[in-house]
């Protein structure tokens, strides 16, 4: 697969403190002799236990989300995902007029002593839904030029596409720094002192894209939706808003008309649309001026027909007057991407929009409003824009209702007995999505054992340095199948509170705008030998001394994978037996999976079990 970026109480207590201490004995040495009154300092090492119980979740939140999937992904793990959009539909202007003046003045047009007042007869030219890809946007050097695409991303003058002007004067003059000669003349744009074009189609490094070809056409198909997605939830006497979950399926029962069912590639490079040249402007070449930018994302032809009727020809009705009322009579659409297409994205609706392109008739009085025998009709162009949703609900609030439908194919037999076991796991099963997730208890299952053994470290005085969580990948199972894309980075948080156990006051890299190089220490990133994933380390050293500091108390721990650390939310998810829990947001907009060792290993993968490392420091 390829993806574009990237026994009773007394008896078992003493009985499990002994056996505890009596092994974590682990390179103990002295250091600072005399430092403190002549005693000298030890520090050292131990290693407690860890219970992990993996979770199957049936289904998760999937509305309001800052990421949607789009597609079918083939995790060779998991099996296949089947994702689909179904989304509301939102003016960009309520009550709209199209063309210049309201229905109510076109209708009066025939009585009206004004004579520039006619039917503006709108007609739809064109209907296009658009929705962008994920694309990196990592400038290091600030040259306006992606890292990935930067020969040096680490120099501003650097040269990438080797016409003798650097990038960042590149960036200054709005010429291409990914050809020699923007507007193709033959001069190198160094010694060009006439650019010829007003703008280039610029490209982008696209993100969160997978599948086998990425060259391949894909079919999208778009739908009509006939279901109402409620904004707020009438059991809550609608004061709260309404959740919809990943099982959630509208097609093929809640669908009527198509709009679109054809093929897309995908594109990395703006697409540029030019004005018509006005001849009536002898000096002026409009036809070099840009009109309309597509950057890289979905583009496809919508139904003009269908936009004529339900759109353009319902201006100054009642539907169109308010988007309560606009939700209720075109209740949406639903994008699917054909079954048999290995193709899968991840999409901010947010940017998403359908585009009405139509034309209208005017009056042109040519600059003489009192001489009417030189007025002529004349056809204009003007567009109108229907959003879906518009913000990410990570920045800003998600206004609209758009809803994410996961179908997975069923787990293989040995995944399936581990998500139904309640025991202490071998193997943790970590999945995106509607997928799974892991609870971690430390010291012991059982709680009051728990604290006799946190009990027993405070009496030590230790001052703990630092106390990590290792998690080793089963790269037996990963090797076992081919395409496994890992997922980089681990996500731990309080169960109770749904706090991350990183401090972002302490811990955060504010140099730094990506995902993966912000919370360094607290880490959860994946460590790699030759390019295949080994473990996760996760410094958990905050939170353990809460509990033997500040007498916190000692939770159960949620384990999942993320897209972005530094967001937190969480949403809904349902468990067997209709239990209810809270699962981070950035899990459930991640489809990837991996499996990691437990503390319950056979002998022969002993050292890959999981354990809390505590070091530490203690006065003699």
């Amino acid at each position: 697969m390829i993806f574009i970026k990237k026994t009773t109480f007394p008896v078992l207590a003493g009985l499990v403190l002994a056996a505890l201490f009596s092994s974590c004995q682990e390179d103990t040495t002295t250091i600072g002799d005399g430092v403190i009154g002549g005693e000298p300092f030890e520090t050292g090492k131990a290693n407690f236990n860890v219970f992990a119980y993996t979770k199957k979740i049936n289904s998760v939140k999937t509305n309001a989300l800052p990421i949607y999937q789009l597609g079918n992904f083939n995790d060779p793990i998991y099996g296949k995902t089947i994702a689909s959009i179904t989304s509301q539909l939102q003016l960009s202007t309520i009550n709209p007029s199209f063309g210049v003046y309201s229905q109510e003045t076109e209708d009066g047009a025939a009585t009206d002593t004004s004579v520039s007042t006619i039917d503006e007869e709108e007609t739809v030219k064109s209907v296009y839904l658009f929705i962008p890809y994920l694309t990196d946007i990592k400038d290091t050097d600030g040259d306006g030029l992606t890292d990935d695409l930067d020969i040096d991303p680490a120099d501003a003058n650097s040269d990438t596409d080797g016409d003798g002007l650097v990038d960042n004067d590149e960036r200054l003059r709005q010429t291409n720094p990914l050809s020699n000669d923007t507007d193709g003349d033959g001069i190198l744009d160094n010694v060009d002192t006439e650019n010829g074009v007003s703008a280039y189609a610029k490209k982008y490094v696209l993100d969160s894209i997978y599948g086998a070809d990425l060259t391949a056409p894909f079919t999208v198909k778009v739908e009509r939706s006939t279901y109402f997605l409620r904004d707020l939830d009438p059991e809550t006497n609608f004061e709260q808003a309404q959740e919809f979950f990943s099982d959630q399926e509208f097609a093929p029962t809640f669908v009527s008309d198509i709009l679109y069912n054809g093929q897309e590639t995908i594109r990395d490079t703006e697409l540029l649309f030019f004005k018509s040249d006005d001849p009536d402007t002898e000096d002026v070449d409009e036809s070099t001026e840009v009109d309309q930018t597509i950057a890289p994302g979905i583009w496809v032809p919508l139904d003009n027909q269908f936009f004529q009727e339900n759109i353009l020809d319902k201006e100054g009705s009642q539907e169109l007057l308010k988007n309560t009322n606009f939700k209720e009579y075109l209740r949406g659409i639903h994008v699917s991407i054909s079954q048999s297409d290995d193709i899968f994205f991840l999409l901010n609706l947010a940017g998403a929009n359908i585009t009405i392109a139509y034309e209208y008739k005017s009056v042109d009085m040519n600059s003489t409003a009192d001489d009417t025998s030189d007025d002529e009709v004349v056809t204009l162009e003007k567009r109108y824009v229907l959003n879906l949703v518009t913000g990410d609900g990570l920045t800003s609030a998600v206004v609209g209702n758009a809803v994410n439908t996961l179908v997975n194919e069923a787990y293989p037999t040995d995944i399936t007995d581990a998500l139904s076991s309640t025991g202490n796991a071998d193997r943790i099963y970590l999945k995106g999505g509607a997928g799974s997730y892991a609870e971690i208890k430390l010291f012991d299952e059982d709680a009051v054992v728990s604290q006799s053994i946190i009990n027993q470290i405070k009496s030590n005085n230790w001052i703990v340095n630092e106390a990590n969580l290792v998690f080793y990948v089963d790269r037996e199972a990963l090797d076992a199948v081919s395409g496994v894309i890992e997922p980089l980075r681990l996500y731990l948080y309080n169960t109770e509170t749904n706090d991350p156990l990183y401090n972002p006051f302490t811990e955060y890299n504010g140099t730094s705008g990506t995902s993966l190089s912000t919370y360094l220490f607290y880490d959860g990133l994946l460590s790699k030998e030759n390019n295949k994933g080994i473990k996760y380390k996760i410094r958990i050293t905050d939170y353990i001394n809460d509990i033997l500091v500040r007498d916190a108390e000692n939770v159960t721990l949620g384990l999942t994978l993320t897209s972005d650390i530094r967001f937190i939310s969480t949403g809904n998810a349902m468990l067997d037996g209709d239990t209810e829990v809270k699962i981070p947001v950035m899990s459930t907009i991640n489809p990837l999976g991996t499996v990691l060792f437990g503390s319950n290993v056979d002998a022969a993968n002993a050292s890959k079990k999981l354990q809390l490392e505590i070091s530490y420091t203690k006065a003699n």
